[in-house]
């Protein structure tokens, strides 16, 4: 008998394994879509009418793509499990399955080892391609504004890219880096409140692009003395040159001459090794703030031992002299600057260390959402996409809440890194234990009737006349 149910148990694992092939991918193009959408919705101003082909476009739209799939497919697995178990308890499946001796438990097992197989590809996607595609979209997005410096510009709007100005301009020219009717608020200096206004300019970088040059022809200078409200001074030009940092615009150079990486344009492995030489570079510092902290006290010491039987051998009170009070000046300022530079680097490492637990709480959170998907969907008996995506969407809020609050609460040094990163897996995970070992004991069924009665009473009239109209039609 018991040679006969293992067979059956494969073929119902195989089985429940194909009705996640078709939710998960649906739900995966659907949710690319929707992020693709979102992105070419918000950066649509500054890609089109820049002067930039349709193959560069293109080329940064898709190397945007590798974040948005990160996104996507553990949503897509937490829809995939509603949809597979809900649709497979809607149709008696799961009773049918339970009939013939298989628990919930080994029912979970396929959708659990599926979700471990996407696991450990998006684990390799985040440590090779993500990084490169991060890096590319960079080095792409750098090469587009030293051709075009306008691109961060959108006539019509405030710019406030670049540290200490703010520029309004009326037209940019798709073609060329000219502008029209361009108005500049100086905020370099606090005591002086300058505005800049002219008809025409043009924005360019300067040869080595370490400064942004606006030349602007035709305008007027209007200064005022904040300290001295009545000293305002009105210059008129024909021709105005600003060379300003660049540092709104993203540029940077490495020591090589290439771009420099940032946390989010590497992998594990090379983070790893970087935040393993700055925890040298931190003990190493450490270890020379003891020392010099150690040899000046005893230095200080032996001078204040030697001055006090100088004194008493003269009769004489003791007193702080000159010298020792600058030495001790001194040695608490390398003491607080030497703390700083170590505060910094233990910054760096939490930042470095939370981008590598999130490479691989991410991928995890796959298996968490299994957990959570499985009872819920045999709770709610309906396998639809409009109940599954409410549901994974309430889900991924909350962990994608959890996940971002963890992540500046490990950037600002308040909890640990893994903490920080993992926490949300943890209460999910909870979560979805709790539920499926409820699941395990007894049959728990989500009352769509409770529910409704939620719902205003015209959208419920609505509904069921829809409904009433889509079961004639069948």
């Amino acid at each position: 008998m018991k040679a006969k149910l293992l067979p059956q148990q494969t073929l119902f694992s195989m089985y429940i394994l194909r009705a996640h092939v078709g939710p998960f991918l649906f739900s995966f193009f659907t949710l690319m879509f929707l992020f693709l959408l979102q992105f070419v919705m918000k950066f649509i101003d500054q890609l089109i009418g820049k002067g930039l082909t349709a193959w560069v476009i293109i080329e940064l739209i898709g190397l945007n793509l590798a974040w948005m799939v990160v996104l996507a497919v553990p949503m897509s697995v937490l829809v995939a499990t509603l949809m597979a178990f809900g649709d497979l308890s809607s149709r008696n499946e799961i009773t049918a399955m339970k009939a013939s001796g298989m628990s919930i438990y080994r029912m979970m097992a396929p959708a659990m080892i599926g979700a471990a197989l996407i696991a450990a590809l998006l684990v390799w996607f985040n440590n090779h391609v993500l990084p490169e595609a991060n890096h590319r979209a960079k080095t792409l997005t750098i090469d587009i504004r030293r051709k075009k410096p306008t691109l961060a510009i959108v006539a019509g709007l405030f710019s406030q890219d670049i540290p200490g100005y703010s520029i309004l301009v009326h037209k940019t020219f798709e073609l060329s880096n000219e502008l029209e009717g361009v108005t500049l608020y100086d905020y370099t200096s606090p005591n002086r409140n300058v505005t800049i206004t002219a008809e025409r300019g043009t924005i360019s970088f300067s040869s080595d692009y370490r400064k942004l040059i606006l030349a602007l022809h035709r305008g007027e200078i209007h200064e005022l003395e904040l300290d001295r409200k009545s000293a305002y001074r009105l210059v008129r030009f024909q021709s105005h040159r600003i060379a300003m940092d660049v540092e709104g615009f993203d540029f940077a150079r490495s020591t090589e001459g290439t771009f420099s990486r940032g946390d989010r344009e590497l992998g594990a492995q090379a983070m790893l090794a970087i935040i393993d030489s700055m925890q040298r570079e931190k003990e190493k510092l450490q270890q020379q703030l003891h020392e010099r902290v150690a040899r000046e006290l005893r230095e200080q010491l032996t001078d204040r031992i030697a001055a006090s039987e100088q004194a008493a051998t003269a009769n004489q009170n003791l007193t702080p002299t000159a010298a020792a009070l600058a030495r001790t000046r001194a040695l608490a300022g390398y003491v607080a600057g030497e703390a700083q530079r170590i505060g910094f680097i233990d910054k760096q490492i939490d930042q470095y260390s939370v981008e590598v637990h999130k490479k691989y709480s991410i991928p995890a959170a796959c298996m968490v959402f299994v957990l959570v998907g499985l009872p819920l969907g045999v709770m709610a008996r309906r396998g639809g996409f409009g109940i599954a995506a409410t549901l994974s969407l309430g889900f991924f809020i909350l962990y994608w809440a959890c996940l971002i609050g963890g992540e500046k609460l490990a950037d600002r040094g308040i909890t640990s890194p893994f903490w920080g990163m993992w926490i949300a897996n943890f209460i999910i995970g909870g979560m979805g234990i709790l539920l499926t070992l409820r699941i395990g004991r007894e049959t728990v069924i989500i009352h769509w009737d409770t529910v409704q009665r939620l719902i205003p009473q015209r959208w419920r009239r609505s509904w069921a006349t829809r409904e009433g109209a889509g079961t004639s039609q069948a």
